[in-house]
């Protein structure tokens, strides 16, 4: 069993600690892919938490907008800058570390993310805080931390790539549409059929895109999960890695609207370019761009 399957599994059997919190089948997945994802920005955010802790102790007093400063002190473990930060003193270890206080403790360090992580934890995409007080509540809000903390679904970016971790929350919301009754294919697009279709899109393209000093937008009005944005690019890069590559998308899932900005975050493209959750037949939120 590949690496990868092994943490869909992992990820997927969690939902089993639910029922004791009387979640209904068709719900999970509005309590494990937010929680996926926060366990993904914990890891990728381990780099340099230390650097951005110390300067917004440093600076909390001193300067109103901590934004600009926090973002530059963020970085992956090659010295990128990332674009999103946390100030709070937890990480996982630290939150497990306080069981009593877990539920308070969670929810402020939710608080202490930037703006644009925080927008996706809230009502428009990942409603994370209601399910915190439902989990501690039913006390199964440890236990699914602390399953989410074991050593089999490490989400370090030294373990699991982007591009993994895309493949990761596909599998998930193809697993959870089909629990649900639905169309798996309404919420991301197989992978195989993203890279033909990419090569479709640019056959005619290779001339123009080999050329110097280029940039290429890529649009997508029904984004998913951001696969097809991600498959587009990589296939553009592979032909030239000096192409500035600038995503767009629309999506309308609510849960697979904030897992596309998210995975724009940890990319390094700019999330503030997905736009939802709305339909874009009727709510075009790219109406005056071509």
């Amino acid at each position: 069993m590949s690496n990868f399957q092994e943490k869909v599994s992992f990820i997927w059997d969690l939902a089993d600690l639910l029922r004791n919190a009387g979640y209904k089948r068709n719900e999970y997945q509005k309590v494990i892919l937010p929680f996926t994802v926060l366990k993904r920005f914990d890891s990728v955010l381990e780099s340099s938490k230390e650097q951005v802790l110390e300067n917004y102790n440093k600076f909390k007093n001193k300067i109103d907008n901590l934004d600009p400063l926090l973002k530059s002190h963020s970085k992956d473990k090659n010295g990128k800058v990332l674009g999103f930060y946390n100030f709070s003193k937890y990480d996982f270890n630290g939150l497990l570390e306080d069981p009593e206080h877990l539920e308070y403790n969670l929810v402020h360090h939710l608080d202490c993310f930037s703006k644009n992580v925080q927008d996706i934890f809230d009502k428009n995409g990942f409603n994370i805080k209601v399910h915190i007080e439902k989990l501690a509540k039913h006390e199964v809000l440890f236990k699914l931390m602390k399953k989410f903390n074991d050593t089999k679904i490490d989400l370090h970016p030294d373990k699991v790539s982007n591009q993994e971790m895309g493949l990761i929350f596909e599998e998930l919301v193809r697993k959870f549409s089909e629990q649900s009754n639905e169309e798996a294919g309404e919420h991301f697009t197989p992978r195989e059929v993203v890279d033909l279709m990419a090569h479709l899109m640019f056959e005619n393209e290779q001339t123009e895109i080999k050329k110097k000093n280029i940039i290429k937008t890529v649009y997508d009005p029904a984004a998913g999960t951001g696969g097809m944005l991600t498959g587009a690019k990589n296939y553009i890069l592979s032909i030239n890695k000096d192409v500035d590559v600038v995503l767009y998308g629309q999506e309308l899932n609510e849960e697979t609207y904030a897992i596309c900005k998210a995975d724009m975050l940890m990319k390094g493209d700019r999330s503030d370019n997905i736009k939802g959750p709305l339909s874009t037949l009727s709510k075009d939120q790219f109406s005056d761009s071509r």
